[in-house]
C-alpha cells in the first residue's frame, strides 16, 4: 500500500491510499480519483516527504496501522459505509427495479443500496422514487 498527498484543481489538499503507484495511475486515468471536498477529478500528487518507520524508540508514539483512516473525513466515510452496509440490503445492478418495486408496493419495504446508471437514477427521481447517491463504491469495486 502507498499513501499519497493529493491536491485538486480547487487547491483542496487530501491524502489517500492506493495498492501501488501503478494502481494510483490506473484509477486516475479511469477518472476514479476525486477530491472528497468538491468532487473535482483534476487531481495531482502534492509534494510529500517519505515516511520510513524503524523500530519504535522509547517514548515515541507508533504510527497508526495501515488499516486506520488517514484523517477524520476518511474515518467518517468508513463509518458511513459500515452503517449503510450493516442496515441495508445490497441488491447490486437490480437496484432500479427493486427501488421501483418497493415504491410501488410490489416488494416489501426495506432499506436497499446498489448500482444504477445515471439516466436510470434520474428517471427514479423524476418519478418520485426517493433515492440518493452514495459517496463511495460498493465494497467489491474498490481498490
Amino acid at each position: 500500500m502507498i499513501r499519497y498527498s493529493l491536491r485538486c484543481a480547487n487547491d483542496h489538499a487530501f491524502d489517500s491510499w492506493f495498492r501501488s503507484a501503478a494502481g494510483y495511475d490506473e484509477l486516475l486515468a479511469a477518472g476514479q480519483v476525486a477530491c472528497p471536498d468538491c468532487g473535482n477529478k483534476a487531481v495531482v500528487k502534492a509534494l510529500m516527504a517519505p515516511s520510513v518507520t524503524l523500530a519504535p524508540s522509547p517514548g515515541v508514539r507508533e504510527a497508526a496501522p495501515l488499516s486506520a483512516p488517514a484523517n477524520p473525513r476518511e474515518a467518517a466515510m468508513a463509518e458511513l459505509r459500515r452503517r449503510i452496509t450493516e442496515k441495508s440490503e445490497y441488491v447490486g445492478m437490480n437496484f432500479v427495479a427493486e427501488a421501483r418495486a418497493i415504491h410501488d408496493g410490489d416488494a416489501p419495504e426495506r432499506s436497499i443500496h446498489g448500482e444504477a446508471r445515471l439516466d436510470e437514477a434520474r428517471r427514479l427521481i423524476e418519478d418520485g422514487v426517493p433515492v440518493a447517491p452514495l459517496p463511495f463504491l460498493p465494497v467489491g469495486k474498490v481498490n
